[in-house]
């Protein structure tokens, strides 16, 4: 009788297939996040701002576009693939296509103090939380 050990992480892989799927049906009506899990993106606090980092290899920088309303991050283009003239395709493994990601962040944004860096495939934005959710101190008298 053989043993097979899988790594626990081919688990964590099928959920997240799974969840994509599920996310893709449009059941929960995401709309804009419903798109799949490209690009990938990472968020993590840096001071008071919120940093988004997004890989987009192979996306040119006019066919990003980068949206702010109220506590969301929304983060759509387009990614072609030229293939040339009188190809014959054997394997294709890059996608190619439309998407759309939306993040939901946990605080208003200021939109007017977003800034958007692009480089090498790399869209890095910085996320400020609107002047209302600052902490403020007050005096007690």
């Amino acid at each position: 009788m053989a043993t097979t050990f899988t790594s626990p992480l081919d688990a964590l892989l099928r959920l997240q297939r799974a969840l994509d799927t599920t996310r893709t049906s449009d059941w929960f009506g995401l709309g804009t996040s419903s798109h799949g899990s490209f690009p990938p993106i990472n968020v993590f606090r840096q001071d008071d701002n919120f940093v988004v980092v997004a890989e987009l290899p192979g996306v040119p920088r006019e066919n990003i576009d980068v949206q702010i309303h109220r506590d969301r991050v929304r983060i759509l283009g387009k990614k072609t693939i030229d293939y040339g003239e009188n190809v014959s395709v054997h394997r294709r493994e890059r996608d190619s296509g439309s998407f759309d990601r939306t993040l939901t962040m946990p605080f208003q944004i200021d939109p007017r103090g977003v800034k958007a860096e692009y480089h090498d495939g790399i869209l890095t934005l910085q996320v400020p939380p609107a002047e209302q959710e600052k902490p403020r101190s007050i005096n007690v008298a």
